[in-house]
C-alpha cells in the first residue's frame, strides 16, 4: 500500500473512530437523561432481546454446558436471559457509574472494615475478582474507602471511546490505570512497589497462564496477582459484586487469601491460583445470573468436546 493510500485508509478509520464516539456521546446523553432505574431497565430490555440474536450468545450456551453438564435445556436458557438482562442493565449502567457509588445510597458494602483497614495500613493488597454483576462498583468502593489502587483494563479499540470510558470512571473516582500486558505488569511492580494496591479481573482465559481447575475442567489463569503477593508479602484480598434489585448492589469484602511461601515457588503460584479459581467458582454458583458468561473461559479442547457429534 503506498503512502497516499495509507493516509487515506487512517483517515477513514479516524473518521470512523469519530462517528462511533458521537453515537457514545448520544446514548449516554439519552441515558444521563432518565433515572437511574429507567435506564438500567432499558438496558436490560435491549439485550434480552438483542443478545439471544449474537455469536456470544451461543458461547455462554456453551460455557453453561461446560459448567453445568446435568443442567436442563429450560434451566439454561433461562440463565442465559438473566445473563443478557444483567449485562445489559451494566451497559445502560456504564455513563451513570457516578451515581452507583456507596455515597448514593445504592450499594451495601459487607465488611467494610477491611477496606478501612487496608487504607490505614498504608500497605498494599492483591484485589482480585470477576465479571459479576456491574463490575464497575467494586472499584468505586475501594477507592471510596481512601485506598490507593491500580486497576487493571483492556483499551478499547477507538481511542476516542476509550477516552470517554476512561473519563466515566473518573466520575466515580478511579484515577489510576495500570494498561495489561507487558507494560501493564511493569507499572503494577511499580504501585505495589510504592505502597498503592492493585486490583484485577481474574475469571478469563489467559494464554501462558497457569493451569488449574475450574468447575471440574483445567483452565489457565493469570498468574499475576500471586505472584506479586508473593513478591510483596501481602494479601489476595477477593471482592465481589451482587445486584440486589435494579440498580442497587452489595459489594462483599470476602476473606482474605493468604499466598503461602514455602520456597517452591511453582507449587505455590499454582496454590494461588487454585485459590482465585475455587474463589470465582463459588462466587458464579452462588448467582450464576449474574457472570459474564460470554467469555470463552475453558480451553478449545472442552468446547470441541462438549460439541462432539453436533453438526
Amino acid at each position: 500500500m503506498g503512502a497516499m493510500a495509507k493516509f487515506r485508509s487512517a483517515r477513514l478509520q479516524d473518521l470512523a473512530w469519530r462517528l462511533e464516539a458521537a453515537g457514545f456521546d448520544l446514548v449516554t446523553a439519552i441515558l444521563r437523561a432518565l433515572p437511574v432505574d429507567a435506564a438500567s431497565a432499558l438496558g436490560a430490555t435491549l439485550f434480552k432481546g438483542l443478545g439471544p440474536l449474537s455469536r456470544a450468545h451461543k458461547t455462554a450456551d456453551l460455557n453453561l454446558r461446560l459448567a453445568f453438564p446435568g443442567m436442563g435445556v429450560a434451566e439454561r436458557r433461562r440463565l442465559l436471559i438473566d445473563q443478557w438482562d444483567n449485562f445489559g442493565r451494566y451497559a445502560a449502567e456504564f455513563p451513570l457509574l457516578d451515581k452507583l457509588t456507596s455515597a448514593s445510597g445504592r450499594v451495601e458494602v459487607v465488611n467494610a472494615e477491611r477496606l478501612a483497614d487496608i487504607a490505614a495500613s498504608g500497605r498494599p493488597v492483591a484485589f482480585i475478582s470477576g465479571h459479576f454483576s456491574n463490575l464497575e462498583v467494586m472499584p468505586a468502593v475501594i477507592v471510596g474507602a481512601g485506598v490507593a489502587c491500580d486497576v487493571t483494563y483492556r483499551a478499547a479499540n477507538n481511542p476516542y471511546v476509550d477516552a470517554r470510558i476512561k473519563k466515566n470512571r473518573f466520575a466515580y473516582g478511579v484515577r489510576m490505570f495500570a494498561p495489561k500486558g507487558g507494560e501493564g505488569a511493569r507499572a503494577l511492580l511499580v504501585a505495589m512497589g510504592e505502597g498503592r494496591s492493585i486490583a484485577m479481573m481474574n475469571d478469563q482465559k489467559y494464554d501462558g497462564g497457569v493451569a488449574g481447575p475450574f468447575f471440574g475442567r483445567t483452565v489457565y489463569t493469570n498468574p499475576a496477582a500471586v505472584r506479586l503477593a508473593l513478591k510483596f508479602g501481602c494479601v489476595l484480598q477477593p471482592m465481589s459484586i451482587r445486584r440486589l434489585r435494579g440498580a442497587r448492589f452489595r459489594c462483599v469484602v470476602h476473606d482474605p487469601i493468604v499466598v503461602e511461601a514455602t520456597g517452591d515457588r511453582a507449587r505455590d503460584i499454582a496454590a494461588g491460583v487454585a485459590a482465585i479459581n475455587a474463589f470465582i467458582e463459588a462466587r458464579v454458583r452462588e448467582r450464576p445470573g449474574e457472570w459474564w458468561w460470554m467469555h470463552k473461559r475453558w480451553p478449545a479442547g472442552a468446547y470441541a468436546e462438549v460439541t462432539k457429534g453436533e453438526s
